[in-house]
């Protein structure tokens, strides 16, 4: 009876590591115009989210980034045996981000990063055939980035990095499986609810130039793992519906919750190529340790601190890489016109694939450009269009109250558009 609600840890799981179940890459308008490469591009404060190796190579001795995005998201479901289709109806996403650097001198520099890397919702409606994996679902999440960089070796190479602290909050409904009931027919169902959840990283840099003509550039950033730890009294479970017996899997009512799940660590290497003053070429390759994400340890409390219901879940994740290329051609001083394009590889293996986070490997293309209003203004747009590989897979973990296995699976079609727009100064 207790695997019955085993799956809901799953939300849980996925929607804390959205990013990489699910990424969409959304740290800075112009790297986005170039195919989110960065790590070794130095062209404003948006380094302090790519490279804070790079901080100190900045000519202008303060520089602010701010901006944000609106993500259209969209999921289509069909299982053709059983005659089931449906279509998510979710509301729009506004990640947002905010950078800024200030040189102390030649040798050194200070940044700041405020970023919302997860911030997206899926919403399915009500009753659908997975609703027993998920109705809904969302996150926000806010990363807090203080950094430093140094140039260790004039004009050749410097080093960067600081401490990162996560902020982050997820509120999810499903039901409790495909057909139990109160007596009077609805359906029983737990929502999950958590905030306030802080958790530390940390990340470095270090940025080379090859060349004494500064036309060609390495740069190598890594951010650590982070193992998010949710404790007693971070959020609550509350359970509804649930029919009066003892052969139901829990009562109905509010429980505490804990649950440990890890972060997988990112390395990340690029290089530029600026061939001439109007032209400069980007390719940054990401690599993501998912294969930390084996399983999820789930624990209800009952109001003494007992265990009132203990829940063990596989995910088995992949490590997962990310190509990444990008182009900008400045035709005057006023624009600089930006395309990029990235393939990027999903960790979800066979029989993992969950309705929650329907990410498979996927083909972004991207766009921009900057309108430089005078020395100190400019104006940074960009879109993506994100489209996911059409996948035909299942998630095989759900099992019924009277132990039954009950794969669930189907065609999906995922596919999301994130127009954004943002300012930047330089003094």
């Amino acid at each position: 009876m207790r695997k019955v609600v085993s799956v809901f840890v799953l939300m849980l799981v996925c929607a804390v590591t959205y990013a990489g179940g699910y990424r969409v890459s959304l740290q800075g308008n112009r790297a986005l115009a170039m195919g989110h490469t960065g790590v070794a591009v130095v062209n404003n404060a948006e380094l302090a989210f790519f490279n804070p190796a790079g901080l100190v190579h900045l000519e202008n001795k303060l520089n602010i980034s701010v901006g944000g995005f609106g993500v259209f998201s969209d999921v289509a479901f069909q299982n053709e045996q059983f005659g089931q289709a449906t279509q998510t109806d979710s509301p729009v996403g506004t990640p947002l981000y905010l950078y800024a650097s200030y040189k102390l001198n030649e040798k050194f520099a200070l940044g700041l990063a405020v970023y919302t890397p997860y911030g997206s919702t899926v919403e399915y409606p009500t009753d659908w055939a997975g609703s027993h994996l998920v109705n809904n679902i969302e996150l926000q999440a806010i990363y807090v980035q203080p950094s430093f960089s140094w140039e260790v070796v004039e004009d050749r190479f410097s080093i960067g990095g600081g401490p990162i602290l996560a902020i982050g909050s997820v509120n999810f409904n499903r039901n409790l499986s495909r057909n139990l009931t109160d007596l009077e027919g609805n359906r029983s169902n737990v929502t999950i609810d958590a905030s306030g959840i802080l958790e530390f990283g940390w990340t470095v840099g270090a940025l080379l130039n090859l060349d004494n003509q500064d036309k060609w550039k390495l740069g190598f950033n890594y951010r650590s793992l982070i193992d998010v730890e949710v404790e007693a009294g971070d959020g609550e479970a509350v359970f509804s519906n649930v029919p009066n017996s003892p052969l139901a899997p829990i009562a109905n009512g509010t429980f505490d919750f804990t649950a440990s799940l890890p972060l997988p660590a990112e390395w990340t290497v690029g290089l530029s190529y600026r061939p001439n003053e109007k032209w400069l070429l980007a390719f940054d390759y990401n690599y993501a340790e998912w294969s930390a994400y084996n399983s999820l340890d789930l624990e209800f409390l009952n109001t003494d601190g007992s265990v009132a219901l203990e829940s063990i879940n596989p995910r088995n994740y992949k490590n997962a890489s990310t190509y990444r290329f990008g182009a900008q051609y400045s035709p005057s001083k006023k624009f600089d016109l930006r395309v990029g394009y990235y393939f990027d590889e999903s960790p979800v293996q066979a029989g993992f694939f969950a309705p929650e986070t329907p990410r498979n490997d996927s083909n972004g293309f991207t766009g921009g450009f900057t309108y430089n209003i005078n020395d100190k203004f400019a104006i940074d747009a960009s879109f993506l269009y994100l489209r996911f590989k059409e996948i035909d897979a299942s998630y095989d973990a759900f099992t019924e109250t009277d132990g039954t296995p009950a794969p669930f699976g189907g065609t999906y079609k995922s596919s999301a558009f994130a127009p954004g727009i943002g300012l930047s100064y330089k003094l």
